[in-house]
């Protein structure tokens, strides 16, 4: 389907039980592989970043059985491999690492986008312990081929303030080396709460990465171990849309899956859902979204921390009664598109005024313009954060809303589900 016209809607309730979390299944994959023993894992995504890492893992000589994996026990078996890993990040970056650590030889590759995506810091940590590492083309970006390389590791050094991918690749990576290891970070290091859920992952698999503060990490000398079974929770970024949708269109909507002992920090969407005026109610492993008010209230807010779920924030800007200023979200320029420039191009088809910053968005909204298409720039969040324009009482069109199948496949019909 080339687009989706998303008739307005005049009030959002219901009940939506999340998927897996995008960034806690493709650690656990990963570390599963790696570890001695079987791994059982429930709630694992089935989505497209997902599919890419098992096919790889499984070309490296992993076996999977259902939702259970043989651990190899250390590096890949296989030292020849041709990897596609899609537009992957969460898959590229960590087998880089693991990779360039495992002896072989590998080429990995993704879609036009991933070799638009940058990777040279991550290249030039592994080159200083000794990893051998070459651009198929354009000098710090994918196509990357790994060699064999002479390992020394006691302390690396990365760059911290382009993507926290980096550095949970090395974490990952690192007890492959059978020695303990040191990083340092250099810069600010973006999206913290990514990385603090590759140690608690690391954790689960029998090896605790100590900090200080955040900027030096150490690594136990040790191996990862199965915890047998293990269970992957909601999608706390995927959970950001339905709570919009309360917020938005009165509620209650309520996510399941996720709640307050999650691990990921999207979480702390619901403090921006707060300040904009929702009520939110936190459970275990739910929680609950409705408002009251007339109108939500702007924001001025730093989203360095939940940079995902900021491009929901931004939506849901157009529906305040003034203008909202999202801060500290450069990352934006390096995911699946240029973010910043596609929020603020269709955000102002839709009506708003928008300025955009090297690293923040000024949303100042109008009158919600009606049958918009939104361009969605073969982005799984441009399509589900611009779904929540139907609640505004006017209809929308999705551009390419197949997109979505990146993390979400069922997105639409669970928006549906919950759109009166």
């Amino acid at each position: 389907m080339d687009s989706l016209e998303l008739k307005p809607v005049g009030r959002a309730a219901g009940t939506v039980r999340l998927p897996g979390s995008k960034s806690i299944s493709n650690r656990v994959l990963l570390l599963a592989a790696l570890a001695q023993g079987e791994t059982e894992i429930a709630g694992l995504l089935d989505a497209d970043d997902t599919r890419v890492m098992r096919e790889a893992l499984s070309a490296l000589g992993v076996g999977f059985s259902n939702q259970t994996i043989k651990g190899v026990g250390g590096a890949f078996p296989v030292k020849r491999a041709e990897l596609f890993l899609g537009n992957a990040g969460t898959a590229l970056r960590p087998l880089t690492a693991a990779l360039a650590l495992s002896s072989g030889e590998y080429h990995l590759s993704g879609v036009p986008r991933m070799h638009e995506r940058p990777i040279g810091d991550l290249v030039d940590a592994l080159r200083g312990i000794g990893a051998r590492i070459d651009y198929a083309g354009k000098q710090g970006f994918p196509p990357l081929v790994v060699h064999p390389g002479a390992i020394r590791v006691e302390a690396l050094k990365v760059r911290g303030d382009v993507s926290s991918q980096f550095l949970s690749a090395l974490l990952m990576s690192l007890p492959l080396t059978g020695r303990p290891s040191r990083i340092e970070v250099q810069g600010e290091l973006i999206s913290k709460p990514y990385v603090e859920i590759t140690l608690n992952v690391m954790r689960r698999f029998g090896l605790e990465a100590g900090r200080t503060g955040w900027r030096y990490f150490s690594i136990p000398r040790g191996v990862y171990r199965s915890p047998g079974k293990i269970v992957v929770e909601g999608d706390a970024s995927s959970a950001s849309y339905f709570l919009a949708a309360g917020a938005i269109g009165g509620g209650p909507v309520r996510v399941e899956g996720v709640g307050r002992d999650s691990i990921q920090g999207d979480l702390r969407f619901t403090e921006v859902l707060q300040r904009m005026g929702a009520q939110v109610s936190l459970e275990e492993n739910a929680i609950e979204v409705s408002r009251t008010a007339p109108k939500l209230s702007p924001i001025d807010m730093d989203l360095n921390h939940i940079p995902d779920a900021a491009m929901t924030a931004a939506v849901m800007a157009l529906f305040a009664d003034g203008p909202s200023r999202l801060r500290n979200i450069a990352s934006w320029r390096v995911k699946e598109t240029d973010r910043l420039v596609a929020m603020a191009t269709e955000l102002r088809k839709l009506g708003a005024s928008v300025e955009e910053g090297s690293d923040f968005l000024k949303i100042a909204p109008g009158k919600l313009k009606a049958g918009v298409a939104i361009d969605t720039y073969d982005d799984h969040r441009m399509a589900m954060s611009f779904s929540l324009v139907a609640l505004g009482g006017v209809p929308v069109t999705i551009r390419d809303p197949g997109c979505v199948a990146k993390t979400f496949p069922g997105y639409f019909e669970a928006f549906q589900s919950i759109a009166a």
